[in-house]
């Protein structure tokens, strides 16, 4: 613990200088994730020193590690237990971190089955915009009284402080495993997800591209078993892990895009049907039971596509922008409701009251 105490101590100093000075700063892990976001601004404040397992306890379900412990580290720790961060969250490169896991607040495949990061951060260690060392939550689920403050960080993108080192709660793997395959339209593979969303199945996972629904099972062998007979569709072989891995990770053949198209994240209710746009030819990639819609488009249909996915009371994110566009020109994120963006400025003043954290990540204006 001595040298990741004296890491973290070096960094509050550097904060607190920054904060007398409005130096702005930019956090920074292992950087797979620099993509996502409206900017990068400031000097790089490395998390990078703050690394190592703080406490494992397998038979209490927790883990508690440094910001920035490499992600697969963590992974293959778990592992070894036969346990799992179940929301499955993805790397973009081998340099991920934890810290940066809980910032961006991404979750993979199994989210809408397992839940998302915000649902297993159990405590975290922080520093503020006043370079004051700040601890919430803990290491069990019922270690709040309140407002649960620890679950702020996670997707704020670093713009309300420093992220120390983080308690998750973890899982066990599932005893058996089994992944489905339906040639089925669009309209009707999310007819069939919101069937089987009713039923009691052993559904983890699910996506449908260019006519192929893909569902995988999880859980104990006999739901699994009893599951493949009543659901029907192809049994995949093992060799499917590897598209599961690759979805988690947007290496699927469908992530490849020109060098004029976006790629944008439509978050909707599950129950909407198919998102259809003029100019729009790609039906896209459809996760999480219908719940996440995967479209690339050029960034001048951003105000056609928030418009129709408003419609339907959802958001649309433009996750990467185009190869040949590295900065976009609109807004990344779709524009908040004027109560909400009251309260993420508030919430910004009182966390770090001179700005000096990842100014314009989330949003140009703060």
């Amino acid at each position: 613990m001595l040298p990741m105490d004296s890491a973290l101590q070096n960094l509050v100093e550097r904060i607190r200088v920054a904060s007398g000075n409005a130096t702005p700063l930019r956090i920074r892990g292992g950087g797979t994730k620099d993509f996502y976001g409206q900017t990068l601004q400031g000097e790089i404040l490395d998390t990078l020193a703050l690394c190592g397992i703080v406490s494992y306890e397998p038979s209490e379900l927790y883990v508690t590690a440094g910001a920035g412990t490499p992600l697969a580290q963590l992974e293959t720790l778990l592992a070894e237990k036969g346990q799992a961060l179940a929301f499955e969250p993805p790397h973009f490169g081998p340099d991920a971190t934890v810290g940066g896991m809980v910032a961006a607040g991404l979750a993979g495949p199994a989210r809408a089955s397992v839940g998302g990061v915000r649902d297993y951060v159990l405590g975290v260690q922080m520093v503020n915009g006043n370079g004051e060392l700040l601890t919430f939550g803990g290491q069990v689920m019922k270690n709040v009284a309140g407002y649960d403050v620890s679950r702020l960080m996670v997707g704020a993108m670093g713009c309300l402080g420093l992220i120390a080192q983080v308690s998750l709660k973890v899982l066990p793997q599932p005893t058996a495993r089994a992944t489905l395959q339906f040639d089925l339209d669009q309209t009707s593979a999310l007819r069939q997800l919101n069937t089987w969303a009713g039923q009691p199945l052993p559904v983890n996972a699910s996506y449908w591209v260019a006519g192929r629904l893909t569902v995988r099972l999880a859980g104990a062998q006999a739901a699994v078993q009893a599951a493949c007979r009543s659901m029907g569709g192809e049994r995949a072989g093992a060799a499917v892990e590897k598209e599961w891995q690759a979805l988690r990770e947007q290496t699927l053949p469908f992530f490849e895009r020109t060098d004029a198209q976006c790629l944008w994240r439509l978050s909707v209710p599950d129950t909407c049907g198919p998102i259809k746009l003029e100019r729009l030819a790609d039906p896209g990639l459809v996760e999480w039971g219908g719940a996440l819609r995967w479209v690339k488009a050029p960034v001048n249909m951003a105000i056609a596509m928030r418009e129709a996915v408003s419609a339907v009371g959802g958001t649309a994110t433009l996750f990467r922008s185009a190869v040949d566009e590295p900065a976009a020109p609109v807004a990344v994120f779709h524009p908040l409701a004027s109560p909400l963006e009251r309260i993420h400025r508030e919430m910004k003043q009182q966390f770090d009251p001179s700005g000096i954290f990842n100014r314009g990540r989330l949003y140009a204006e703060f």
